[in-house]
């Protein structure tokens, strides 16, 4: 049975969706902006300050199910340039050091608000 998941500690829904679902076995996470728990948009920022706000929301979606990136079994990231992606990828390694999670990282048209990127995980949370 599908439950939503929210927390206060990630920077809320900006439309018709939940931060995180999760059937008990599985949390899907919805794409992660670089945007505060404030609400502040980090649009201005370099590519790594903002993978690490995206990957902070991420961890803080997680933790509120008492998960963490180690339970992350895949990533998807959408870049709104594919030439940055050596500066999100050393930011993003960082983090998953031992035992990386599968990972796709794409260019597409835009990012929402502009932003450089967007990260989505899929995390085993049986």
């Amino acid at each position: 049975m599908k439950r939503l998941v929210s927390t206060d500690d990630a920077a809320a829904a900006v439309g018709a969706y939940s931060q995180a679902t999760t059937n008990g076995d599985l949390l899907f996470t919805a794409g992660q902006l670089p945007l505060t728990p404030d609400g502040e948009l980090l649009d201005d920022e370099p590519v790594s300050v903002q993978t690490e706000r995206c990957l902070a929301n991420v961890e803080a979606i997680l933790e509120s199910e008492g998960l963490g990136l180690e339970d992350v079994l895949k990533t998807t990231i959408y870049l709104g340039d594919i030439d940055d992606f050596e500066e999100m990828n050393e930011t993003y390694g960082a983090h998953f050091e031992e035992e990386p999670p599968a990972r796709s990282a794409v260019e597409v048209g835009a990012v929402p608000k502009g932003a450089a990127l967007e990260i989505e995980v899929v995390a085993d949370a049986s």
